[in-house]
């Protein structure tokens, strides 16, 4: 619990990060149905699939630093003495979806209303952003930590991975795809699926690099 409290502390300490994440999301959704043009239908058919590719995007911006301030000031070999690696790992990758997941799920109503995306739908986008949005935030937490000190870690981070973030982005994208229906809800399955494997990989992963990387 005290793992949880401190991240949580510093995260607040470090709020201009998370409005970061919202903002980009907010001003990236915006700027495709100024390209796309104001059509109601168009719209409709599209914006569930930019949403989501708004939400993994902002949820890379913050990755870079989840480790790195820890690592660089002797903090995370301090908590490597009480704590496994794996649950320091697990507890970052909460918090991750607490300042980055969260706030974008309570931004998705306003958003679905802009692109004008039918009523029915929208349980299933909130559905499949927050199952997505929690594997997003493990898979990010484990490959932060696998790239933890290698050098070009900026470039090396997103390249490792965006392709293992596909997956979560393909179904959660189908699952908004109108009408809903029970292929919404297979795809729905499978996002839970993908949750449900990463949550105990990830961190156990994770877990390995940190111990590793700091030996």
């Amino acid at each position: 619990m005290y793992h949880l409290r401190r991240e949580l502390h510093l995260a607040c300490r470090n709020s201009t990060e998370t409005l970061a994440g919202l903002l980009f999301l907010i001003v990236c959704s915006t700027m495709f149905p100024l390209a796309l043009g104001p059509s109601p239908t168009l719209l409709q058919q599209t914006g569930a699939a930019i949403l989501w590719v708004c939400t993994l995007l902002a949820c890379l911006l913050p990755l870079e630093r989840l480790y790195n301030a820890d690592a660089e000031d002797g903090s995370l070999d301090i908590l490597q003495i009480t704590l496994h690696p794996a649950f320091i790992a697990l507890g970052k990758m909460l918090i991750h979806w607490l300042t980055t997941g969260l706030p974008i799920l309570l931004a998705t109503p306003l958003l679905a209303v802009f692109f004008q995306l039918p009523a029915p739908i929208l349980p299933v986008l909130l559905a499949s952003l927050a199952l997505g949005s929690l594997t997003l935030s493990l898979i990010g937490g484990m490959t932060a930590a696998i790239t933890l000190g290698a050098r070009r870690n900026s470039l090396l981070l997103p390249v490792l991975t965006l392709p293992l973030m596909v997956p979560t982005l393909i179904f959660g994208t189908l699952a908004c795809a109108p009408p809903a229906g029970p292929a919404s809800m297979t795809n729905l399955s499978l996002l839970a699926a993908l949750f449900l494997l990463a949550l105990p990989s990830c961190p156990f992963i994770a877990g390995i690099s940190l111990e590793e990387g700091q030996a």
